[in-house]
Order: C-alpha cells, then sequence, then structure tokens
C-alpha cells in the first residue's frame, strides 16, 4: 500500500504567522504568565446587538438551512446598496458573491483565475496569507518592496515595472495590513491608469475601509471610472468594521463571468456560507451605521496614544514608525536593536528572533516583520482595551531601555 504523502504544495506551505505568534502567546498564558498581546487584528468589540437580535431572529424564523452556494439574495442586494449608498458604485447581485470571510474570498479569486506560471504583484510589507494563498493555485507572488520613507505605498512607476508578459493580476491591500498606510485618491489613480493602460485586472483587498483617521481619505478602486472598474474585483466583509470576524462572511464583487465561475467553484469547496451569518450580515450593512463610527472613534484614540509613546523612541532608541492613515496596526522599524544586547544580554539577529526575546523578557507578544516581507519591523495591533495598551508600551519600552539607547 502507498505510504501517505503530502502535495508538494502543501508542504511548502507555511502557516500563518499572525495565528502562530498568537499560539506562542497562548503557550505562556497557560502556564500562568500574564502576556501583553497585541498578534491578531480583530476588534476587541462585541457585536453590536441589533445584529445579534437579527441572528436570533433569523434561527428563531428557521433560517437554519442551505442558502445558495454563493449568497442568499438579500445580502446581495445589501451589499450592492451599501457599495452605492457609501461609494456611488452601482453592482447587481449577480456581480457579488458571498464567501466565508474576506480570506475565502481572496483564496477564491485567485483560484478562479491563477494557474501554475502566472505571476501576482503584491507591494511588501503585504498581508501574510498573500503570498501563500498565490502560490496554492502554482503561480508565483512577485513582491515589489515599498518603504518606510514613502509611507509603504507601491508606486506606479514600480507597478508598471513590475509587469511581465505573465502577469495575471495585481493584489492591493488599502487600508494596509500590517502597515496601517492608506493610499491616497491621486496615488490610487496613478495605479489605476497603469492597470487599465496595461489591462491588468486588481484584486482590491479593502476589508479596512472604514477605518479611516484624519489626514486619509479611503476611495474604492473601482471608483476610478468605468474602464478601471470592469479590471476591479473588490473584496471586503463585515469582520472588521462591524466586529464581525467569527461571523465569517466576506464578499467578492466584479465582472459577473468572474463572479459566476466563482460560485461554481466555492459550490464545490463549502456548499454556502454560513445562514444565520448572512442574515445577522443583512442588518449589519442595512441598520444602523453609527457603531462603526464609534467603533472608528476608539482607534483613532487609541492610534493617537500609540503615536505619542512611539515617537520619543526615535531619538532614544532609533526606533521609528511613519503614522498608519487606517486599520489598527502600528508597524514600526527595530532595526536599531538589533545584532546588540538585549534586555537578559540575548542578541536578535532579526526582527524574529526580536520578537521571541520580547516575549519570553516583557511577556509582551508582537508580531515579526519578517512574516510580512519586512525585516527589522514589528507590528502591534492597538485594537485591544486601553489599560493593555498602556501596559504594553510600558513594557517594551522598559525592555529597550535596559539594551541601552541606540546612539
Amino acid at each position: 500500500m502507498p505510504a501517505m504523502t503530502l502535495s508538494p504544495l502543501v508542504e511548502a506551505l507555511k502557516p500563518s504567522a499572525t495565528l502562530a505568534a498568537a499560539a506562542k502567546a497562548r503557550e505562556l498564558k497557560n502556564k500562568g504568565v500574564k502576556v501583553l498581546d497585541f498578534t491578531l487584528g480583530e476588534p476587541d468589540f462585541n457585536t453590536p446587538e441589533h445584529i445579534q437580535a437579527a441572528a436570533i431572529e433569523a434561527m428563531k424564523a428557521g433560517k437554519t438551512h442551505y442558502t445558495p452556494s454563493g449568497g442568499i439574495a438579500e445580502l446581495k442586494e445589501a451589499v450592492c446598496r451599501a457599495y452605492k449608498r457609501d461609494y456611488n458604485l452601482d453592482y447587481a447581485p449577480n456581480q457579488v458573491l458571498i464567501s466565508n470571510g474576506a480570506k475565502h474570498s481572496i483564496h477564491n479569486v485567485l483560484a478562479t483565475l491563477c494557474g501554475p506560471g502566472d505571476e501576482v504583484i503584491i507591494p511588501t510589507p503585504y498581508w501574510v496569507s498573500y503570498g501563500a494563498l498565490v502560490e496554492l493555485t502554482g503561480a508565483v507572488p512577485v513582491l515589489v518592496e515599498t518603504t518606510e520613507a514613502s509611507g509603504f505605498v507601491m508606486t506606479a512607476e514600480q507597478f508598471e515595472a513590475a509587469i511581465t508578459p505573465r502577469t495575471k493580476l495585481l493584489l492591493l491591500n488599502n487600508p494596509s495590513n500590517p502597515t496601517g498606510a492608506a493610499y491616497t485618491p491621486a496615488q490610487l489613480e496613478a495605479l489605476a491608469k497603469v492597470a487599465v493602460a496595461r489591462n491588468i485586472p486588481v484584486l482590491s483587498d479593502e476589508i479596512y475601509e472604514k477605518l479611516i483617521y484624519p489626514g486619509s481619505e479611503f476611495r474604492s478602486f473601482a471608483s476610478f471610472g468605468p474602464e478601471v472598474k470592469a479590471l476591479t474585483i473588490i473584496v471586503s466583509g463585515v469582520s472588521k468594521a462591524y466586529a464581525m470576524t467569527g461571523w465569517r462572511i466576506g464578499w467578492t464583487i466584479g465582472p459577473a463571468a468572474i463572479i459566476k465561475a466563482m460560485d461554481n467553484l466555492q459550490s464545490q469547496e463549502t456548499s454556502n456560507p454560513c445562514s444565520i451569518s448572512q442574515y445577522a450580515a443583512v442588518t449589519a450593512l442595512d441598520g444602523p451605521q453609527e457603531s462603526v463610527e464609534a467603533m472608528r472613534v476608539v482607534f483613532e484614540r487609541r492610534r493617537e496614544y500609540s503615536l505619542s509613546r512611539l515617537r520619543p523612541w526615535q531619538e532614544r532608541f532609533g526606533v521609528t514608525c511613519p503614522p498608519p492613515g487606517g486599520a489598527f496596526y502600528m508597524f514600526f522599524n527595530i532595526s536599531s536593536m538589533l545584532n546588540k544586547p538585549l534586555a537578559s544580554g540575548k542578541v536578535a539577529k532579526d526582527a524574529s528572533e526580536f520578537c521571541t526575546i520580547l516575549l519570553e523578557e516583557a511577556h509582551v507578544a508582537l508580531v515579526t516583520g519578517d512574516a510580512f516581507g519586512a525585516p527589522g519591523f514589528v507590528r502591534l495591533s492597538f485594537a485591544t482595551d486601553d489599560e493593555t495598551l498602556k501596559q504594553g508600551f510600558d513594557a517594551i519600552e522598559k525592555f529597550l531601555a535596559s539594551a541601552g539607547s541606540a546612539g
């Protein structure tokens, strides 16, 4: 009988770095250690009560059975209404696919459009799953390095230079995880012009679209004219805006033919997204939106606090951080702390080792930038309560200070 062997694609697959970092923190917690955990990117708010009530009502009404594989008509229509209301974009329900979260939506797009030998352009730093999901199709991630000095924004010139005859797609995340970078409308328009001129489809991951801070402005990539819209595939969902990460509802919006093909794929993968979650998501989109802004305001306050704690670190330790325009992450440069004795005399040669030592010595859990294609950086999620945030910055500052100043 032949031995079981793994698929080469799965064998080469690396686990999610954010989940791995959270697991390390959990190991310490299970030993009774108090860990200040800033690894996972999810709102620390409960789902608003009117959305919870809608789920209960749906269950009582018997909405507990299979739905169409691509989602219920009511939710597709709600998505169309929301994009018209919020971005003045007109879509029909046959241009919308509901999936089990935005990550599933991204996988569907890549699996539908990409195959062996294709190339997908991804600006770095990038969300940990992008490269893995591209590689699972047999395609190749083409990483375009952005810099701290540029605010981690890919220019139109960089996009143009990365295009080859094998380019199948640009995968753009705005606002960005892990950096919080928010492209300006002018920067997006410049990218859109290249996409149209070179006929390159754009997968625009807009999951953080509602978490924008003063000085930044969100524009959906599809909003730059009909030619751009025809090339744009939007991915988003209810996870971040409505604190519904566990409900697992995401969506894809794009050309009807692509959506139909993705629906065929999804019908063989998962049957359908959770029926109860879909009805709750209808209420999230159609119902009162005050909770979205209330949550954003809290994140804005935490962002300002985080920046106030980080600014003095530049002079004291050489640690720098561009202010995020969106999302809920601080992505800061700890290169100055590498290859030198840290708190207990240990030396970190890279950001991964820095995070390990920080967790062991200061009991603070961050995610290494190595996982995001950004050596020398670490990510801190400020989607946590104020006291934990304060204690975390206190602990990191004490850790850095004990290693001596960068100068």
